[in-house]
């Protein structure tokens, strides 16, 4: 019997141990699932999804550094070497929707001149089913595609820039697009121009801002095909009670690409801030609106490649104010992504009786 009650615990023992030593085991906790980024091709390039989410996110920007010898600009500038720098970093975001595309466009600047550093907001918007609010450039130049392949491609001002503003954009998908705009020209980097720096002047383009409360109108229309591309665009300031009419053709020949566009201000005695001028006010004789259109003003140029990796580009403007601007450039990309840009300007100012020459020389990086 002693045996057998031996034997008896022996077995209860080893029964009983696993029990006993389970709940000193160490159990693995299960990995949590890893999300890689995933590309999102359906807004174009560069977009990917934000984990967890369904917004698509593209981060882009530039850097920028050049020389400059005097302004082409300012018949006034006796600099023989300015050097600025300029840094910029583009954030856009895309959701579907079902009314379409949720986007919003932001993009920062900073840049030097000299010791000085300048931050700005330059872009903050939003846009969906067609409809832009925010602050980005003027439709006024923007739906016309600016002007020249150049860096002062607007010493004849072709509008305002960097303003808030309500857009609707219609894109048939056959070619034929359509804009209307409300745009606020008080936020606009430009809207010192037209104002009234001088409460005592007299000369018939001041105008005060004081009691600014209807917006800007900007409307516009234009067709695309294969080869050529044509559109009219019109801007209406409504303190000064005036505005201007812009047309431009852009025809390509091969990979040689010219276009033409020419404006008309409703009253050439007048600016307006669709037709004004980039040329400060001290610089021009008598009265400053002989320094800008006048009743019409002129733009053209071209694109010619000279190699895979180098081409040129020639701008040239007139006014019926008679001022002369011409710039040419040659744009060299060594790799892809990098700018060398060498660039000379002129511009003869009939009114003031002047000239400059000016000269620039770039280097870029995108990304």
């Amino acid at each position: 019997m002693k045996i057998s009650r031996i034997f008896l615990c022996a077995s209860v023992s080893l029964v009983a141990a696993p029990g006993l030593y389970a709940a000193d085991a160490i159990v693995a906790a299960e990995p949590e699932p890893l999300e890689y980024v995933r590309i999102c091709d359906a807004f174009g390039l560069q977009y990917f999804y934000i984990p967890g989410t369904d917004t698509c996110l593209k981060l882009s920007g530039r850097v920028r550094t050049q020389g400059e010898w005097y302004d082409a600009y300012n018949p006034d500038s006796d600099f023989g070497t300015l050097w600025r720098n300029r840094a910029e970093l583009g954030i856009d975001t895309a959701t579907d929707t079902e009314y379409g595309p949720l986007k919003t466009n932001t993009v920062l600047r900073w840049q030097t001149k000299d010791t000085t550093l300048q931050e700005k907001l330059l872009f903050a918007n939003i846009s969906l089913a067609g409809i832009t609010v925010g602050k980005l450039d003027s439709q006024f130049i923007s739906y016309t595609d600016y002007a020249g392949n150049v860096a002062n491609d607007d010493v004849i001002y072709d509008g305002p820039y960097e303003l808030n503003q309500l857009t609707y954009m219609y894109d048939a998908g056959n070619g034929f697009t359509a804009v209307v705009s409300l745009e606020d020209s008080n936020s606009s980097d430009n809207a010192t121009y037209f104002g009234d720096p001088d409460p005592a002047a007299t000369h018939d383009w001041v105008t005060s801002k004081a009691d600014h409360y209807m917006p800007d109108v900007v409307a516009g229309a234009g067709y695309k095909a294969d080869v050529w591309e044509l559109k009219f665009v019109g801007g209406y300031d409504s303190i000064v009670e005036e505005g201007a009419i812009k047309a431009r053709i852009d025809v390509a020949f091969g990979d040689f690409k010219v276009f033409l566009m020419g404006g008309w201000n409703t009253d050439g005695d007048k600016l307006n801030n669709y037709a004004g001028t980039n040329l400060a006010s001290g610089a021009c004789p008598v009265d400053r609106a002989d320094c800008g259109w006048g009743d019409w003003a002129l733009w053209t140029g071209f694109t010619e490649p000279i190699s895979d990796k180098l081409s040129a580009n020639v701008q040239i403007a007139y006014t019926d104010s008679k001022i002369f601007a011409g710039t040419a450039n040659v744009q060299w990309r060594p790799v892809e992504h990098l700018l060398v840009q060498p660039e000379i300007s002129y511009t003869n100012w009939d009114a003031a009786n002047t000239d400059q020459v000016a000269g620039i020389m770039r280097f870029e990086r995108k990304f």
